[in-house]
C-alpha cells in the first residue's frame, strides 16, 4: 500500500500475541499459526494491526490502552457495519471475528481480512495523472452514494442509530467531547458551538453515514484509479447523507489537519474535480436534486473536525494516542475552527 508505514508493535501497544493466537484459531475458520504481528502507523483513533500467517495475511483493529472518552473507539460498531454491508455494491473488507471480551489481549478488537490496494494520504494526489485523480474523486462521490442507497433495515441496520434529531444529538456529542478535552481557550470554537444548535436545517433523509468518509480512508485498486475498500467505520451510524458529503468537500475550503487540503488547487491542470463537480457526480449517483443550505453542512463539518483532532491532540499528551503525530496537532483546533467561522460570517453577508 502507498503511503501506509508498518513497524513493529509500538511501546505502550503490545499485547498477548500467544493469546490472540490461541483465539483466533477457535474463532477463525482456516486460522493457523504461526503468527507474526506488526503496527500501521497513521489510524489517530484505533490501532491497527497486520496479523502474518503462513497461510493468510489478516488485520486486527482494537481499541486503545488507557482511558477511552465516552463513546469512542467503538470498534464493534466498526465490525457490524462492515459485516452489515459485505453483500451490498459497497466496497468493504470481509469480516472474520469480533472480540467483545477484554480479557483476552486487554481491549476489544475485530479481525478482517487484508485488501491488497494503495492508501493515498496527500489529498492532491502528487503521484498521480490528472486522469488518475479526476477518476479517483469521482469514484469517492459514486461509492459514497451507493453507501447512502443502501436501505439499512434491509441489511439489519435499522437500529444502528436513533431516528431523527441527528444534527442535534451529533453536535451535542461533539461540543461535549470538545469541552472534555480542551486544552485552552478557542474563541472560534465557542462562537460555532453558539451558531450551529440553532441553524440546523430539516434532515433530508436517513441513511447509513460513514462519519469519516475521505481519500485517506479507502483503499484504490493496485493499479486502477477506483476504490476497492471502505475503511475506518468508527464514527458510522445512521444520518443524514449531507453529512458525509459536506464532511468530503471541507477539503475545498481550506487545509485540515492531515494535510493542505483542495484550496489551492488548479483544477483546469490539475484533473482534481471542483467542489461542484463533485457534489454533481454525488447527486447523480444518490438521485437526488440541488441541495439547499450547502454552507451549514460545510461549517458543520468543520466544527466536528476540529472538536474530533482536539481530542487526538488530548490524547497525545496524556500518553495514549494510537499515533506518535497526536502531539503534531496542538494548533490544528484552533486552525479548523476559524477557518469554519470565516466561512460561516461570508455565508452570513452574502
Amino acid at each position: 500500500m502507498s503511503d501506509v508505514e508498518i513497524t513493529s508493535v509500538r511501546s505502550g501497544h503490545e499485547f498477548d500475541e500467544t493469546a490472540l493466537a490461541d483465539y483466533l484459531t477457535q474463532h477463525v475458520a482456516g486460522f493457523e499459526g504461526p503468527l507474526t504481528v506488526r503496527q500501521f502507523e497513521g489510524g489517530q483513533s484505533n490501532p491497527t494491526f497486520q496479523l502474518i500467517t503462513p497461510a493468510q495475511t489478516y488485520v486486527m483493529r482494537k481499541q486503545p490502552p488507557g482511558e477511552l472518552l465516552p463513546s469512542a473507539h467503538q470498534v464493534d460498531r466498526e465490525y457490524r457495519v462492515m459485516h452489515a454491508l459485505w453483500e451490498t455494491p459497497v466496497p468493504v473488507p470481509r469480516m472474520y471475528c469480533l472480540c467483545e471480551d477484554p480479557g483476552v489481549i486487554g481491549t476489544k478488537f475485530y479481525v478482517m481480512a487484508m485488501v491488497e490496494g494503495r492508501l493515498f494520504t496527500e489529498t492532491q494526489l502528487p503521484s498521480l495523472t490528472p486522469g488518475e485523480r479526476s477518476a479517483i474523486y469521482l469514484d469517492l462521490a459514486r461509492v459514497m452514494a451507493l453507501l447512502h442507497r443502501v436501505d439499512p433495515g434491509a441489511v439489519g441496520l435499522a437500529e444502528f442509530g436513533r431516528p431523527g434529531n441527528y444534527y442535534e444529538r451529533q453536535i451535542g456529542r461533539w461540543t461535549k467531547q470538545y469541552v472534555a478535552s480542551k486544552t485552552e481557550q478557542i474563541d472560534a470554537m465557542d462562537e460555532l458551538m453558539a451558531w450551529l444548535p440553532d441553524n440546523i436545517p430539516a434532515q433530508s433523509g436517513t441513511v447509513v453515514v460513514h462519519g469519516d468518509y475521505r481519500l485517506g480512508n479507502v483503499l484504490i485498486h493496485p493499479t486502477e484509479p477506483k476504490i476497492v475498500a471502505v475503511l475506518d467505520w468508527e464514527l458510522s451510524t445512521l444520518g443524514d447523507p449531507l453529512a458525509d458529503l459536506g464532511y468530503l468537500c471541507q477539503k475545498y475550503r481550506g487545509e485540515s489537519y492531515e494535510d493542505k487540503g483542495l484550496s489551492s488547487v488548479d483544477f483546469a491542470t490539475s484533473g482534481i474535480p471542483t467542489e461542484d463537480e463533485v457534489v454533481a457526480e454525488y447527486c447523480k449517483h444518490a438521485q437526488r436534486g440541488t441541495i439547499e443550505n450547502w454552507p451549514f453542512y460545510l461549517i458543520y463539518n468543520m466544527f466536528r473536525s476540529a472538536a474530533i483532532i482536539q481530542g487526538v491532540y488530548k490524547r497525545g499528551l496524556d500518553g495514549n494516542a494510537s499515533s506518535t503525530k497526536a502531539l503534531e496537532y496542538k494548533d490544528h483546533c484552533r486552525t479548523r475552527s476559524e477557518q469554519a467561522v470565516a466561512l460561516l460570517h461570508a455565508t452570513l453577508h452574502t
